[in-house]
């Protein structure tokens, strides 16, 4: 399972060079605690969680307006309870960026709609401070709740902060979900106030989404107030535009700014489940919880803090963005970018295709760390980009997560991108809103392996008897609390959703759903989602390196693979499923190519009993392939019960498969 090859190992002064080190110096200084390598540092992490949380509070140094009576008073799961007595803001610790100037740009808005917009240190808490006023003369107080339907640009941001601030609860949705999506989510929160866009670009497309805000009003009859944010140029039918309701949400005021002291563990924001198989989940997260974890992460395992400048390529709509936005917390400025990723556009100008696009911006920009998701970075390999050229010396740090990045996908980092970047294949979810497994500056990078467990999560591998395993395949479990965990499912008074959710196997163990193997080095690797196992003749297949070696050929643009398990005992069906690229067609000639590649790479039992052409692979709004859905309706699920169209970028595509389900059942 696990390969050899080094490609990255931390410099000799690594323990002086990095903000990791600096932290285990402190310990030693300020702890008596002395701990010689990072496997040890993680050992008393996820063993000594009061001392090592609390070393983290104490470290970073977070501002308190009443210190806790505790770190851990209840260890338990679900239900552990976190420095309790603690009063704090999560925008007070936002807003505080230590080590910046005032004049320093920290907010970046670049945006194929509109020019871009820089926000410095000053200006950022000037427009929080606005905006804050203006949902108090909106009537919003502590606990009610604002939707916002709106891209990654500054004013999503400004809004965020603004409601947690006053203690309200902040909500998104990226504007490219479809009304169902969004009343399906927001119906569940009761929010009191909406913001929203009129429209977007796309490159240079123009979508208009003011019929669709119309219908999430109609929708949510608790909404006290809908602003409007007019950000699609074109205005309306007749050249107007639309009335701008941001502007006088942000007008000039006396009112300070000023923070509402809340519990440790009160909501800060709803995230989503993807919703693709049910209703979304409405997963709460605390402001002290997601505080300390993205201190922890952002500084420490990723290095980030004054002088940095922080990218992600994400939407409102995925869990990556309220990652993202925590990095002022460290003291670094972050970038935030709306419009397609794959073209170059600006206001005004026509698109042209561009998979550099993004490289190019963060030359341009100076960032520092560029965070995407697994698939793009395999899809700049396929279209042959090389980015050393274009990022510029300053790049320090490359993040992938949304899918397990195979070692090609290594291999095209440290040959295209640079050889001296810490790259990070990072994995975590919604769930808990940041990274369980991912990289450390203190640890080499394998080729194809996520270097280790984050500091403070206790991550196992579980064999079918519940034990831990090392160098197995095995559930992906966390047998200890973390903070980032969520308060609840908003509305699950009694947590019965939320036990059912991740604690319905292994009680008092959070159960993730994903396989992944803990090699003897310390490493991970994440091989698929275990509710979508290949399980052929008793042995589990991740599909993660199916797609390593199908969506590696040249001939395939996509791929999808699933499994019909036999009633009877049999080894039952394994069906892989290619969108292809242009020009190419699924003769006999390729299956067998395909047939080979994966005998030769992986083993016979690799190979699918079926291989069908297909317009598109399903995938979530966040980009991930649906292998569940499309497995229900390959066995007699109809469409709209195996997957919700509104949570998916391409519901088309399910279509393909209602069609062969229905010729295989004619037989």
């Amino acid at each position: 399972m696990t390969v050899d090859k080094v490609l990255w190992t931390p410099p000799a002064d690594a323990r002086n060079r990095y903000r990791m080190g600096d932290f285990m110096n402190w310990l030693a200084r300020e702890r008596g605690l002395r701990f010689a390598d990072y496997p040890a540092l993680w050992e008393w992490s996820t063993t000594d969680l009061s001392g090592f949380w609390g070393a983290v509070w104490d470290y970073f140094m977070v501002p308190a307006h009443t210190a806790p009576t505790a770190v851990l008073a209840d260890p338990h799961m679900p239900g552990a309870v976190w420095f309790p007595g603690a009063r704090l803001n999560y925008a007070e610790a936002v807003l505080r960026m230590p080590g910046v100037a005032d004049t320093t740009p920290m907010v970046f808005g670049v945006s194929q709609s509109r020019g871009p917009v820089t926000l410095t240190a000053a200006e950022l808490r000037e427009q929080v401070r606005r905006v804050r006023a203006g949902l108090v003369r909106l009537g919003v107080t502590r606990g009610d709740r604002v939707a916002a339907y709106l891209p990654n640009i500054p004013e999503t941001y400004v809004l965020l902060l603004a409601t947690a601030s006053l203690g309200a609860i902040f909500s998104s949705c990226a504007p490219e979900f479809g009304t169902r999506s969004v009343t399906d989510r927001w119906r569940q929160i009761a929010p009191k106030v909406l913001v929203a866009i009129d429209g977007y670009r796309y490159g240079d497309k123009p979508i208009d989404r003011r019929g669709e805000v119309a219908a999430i009003r109609e929708a949510l009859p608790t909404l006290e107030h809908t602003v409007t944010l007019s950000y699609l140029d074109s205005g309306a039918p007749d050249g107007r535009a639309e009335p701008d309701g941001w502007a006088e949400l942000a007008a000039p005021t006396e009112e300070p700014l000023e923070f509402t002291p809340v519990p440790f563990d009160h909501p800060l924001y709803v995230l989503y489940s993807s919703g693709t198989t049910g209703l979304p989940k409405p997963i709460v997260h605390g402001h002290g919880g997601i505080l300390l974890e993205h201190l922890k992460m952002l500084a420490l395992h990723q290095d980030m803090g004054p002088g940095d400048r922080f990218f992600w390529f994400t939407t409102t709509g995925w869990m990556m963005w309220n990652y993202l936005v925590s990095g002022p917390a460290v003291g670094s400025a972050i970038v935030l970018f709306d419009g397609n990723p794959v073209v170059s556009a600006r206001p005004g100008q026509p698109a042209e295709p561009d998979p550099a696009a993004l490289w190019r911006m963060a030359g341009e920009f100076g960032i520092t760390y560029f965070g995407t998701s697994a698939p793009f970075l395999l899809a700049c390999r396929k279209a042959g980009v090389v980015p050393r050229d274009l990022v510029g010396d300053g790049l320090r740090g490359v993040g992938s997560t949304g899918a397990p990045l195979p070692p090609e996908g290594f291999n095209w980092v440290y040959e295209n991108v640079g050889r001296d970047v810490l790259l990070t294949s990072l994995s975590g979810g919604t769930d808990v809103c940041t990274g369980f497994v991912g990289g450390s500056p203190l640890l080499p990078v394998y080729q194809g392996e996520i270097s280790c467990r984050a500091l403070g999560a206790r991550v196992e591998a579980y064999d079918p008897a519940g034990r831990p395993v090392i160098g197995e395949l095995g559930e992906l479990v966390i047998t200890a609390p973390m903070p980032s965990m969520p308060v609840g499912f908003w509305g699950d008074e009694d947590g019965h959703r939320y036990r059912e959710a991740y604690f319905d196997v292994y009680p008092g163990v959070w159960r993730h759903g994903d396989w992944i193997t803990v090699t003897e080095r310390g490493t991970c690797v994440i091989t698929g989602r275990s509710d979508a196992t290949l399980n052929r003749g008793g042995v589990r297949l991740g599909t993660a390196e199916f797609y390593s070696v199908v969506d590696g050929m040249p001939e395939v643009a996509d791929s999808v693979v699933v499994h019909l398990e036999d009633d009877q005992g049999g080894a039952g069906e394994l069906l892989l499923f290619v969108v292809l690229a242009d020009g190419v067609e699924l003769d006999e000639a390729l299956r067998s190519r395909i047939a080979r590649e994966l005998r030769g790479a992986l083993s016979p039992r690799h190979v699918p009993d079926e291989i069908h052409q297909v317009r598109a692979v399903p995938r979530t709004l966040s980009g991930k392939k649906l292998e569940v859905p499309v497995k229900k309706i390959l066995t007699g699920t109809p469409v709209d019960a195996a997957a919700a169209r509104g949570a998916l970028a391409n519901p088309d595509s399910l279509l393909a498969f209602e069609e062969l389900a229905n010729a295989r059942s004619r037989g």
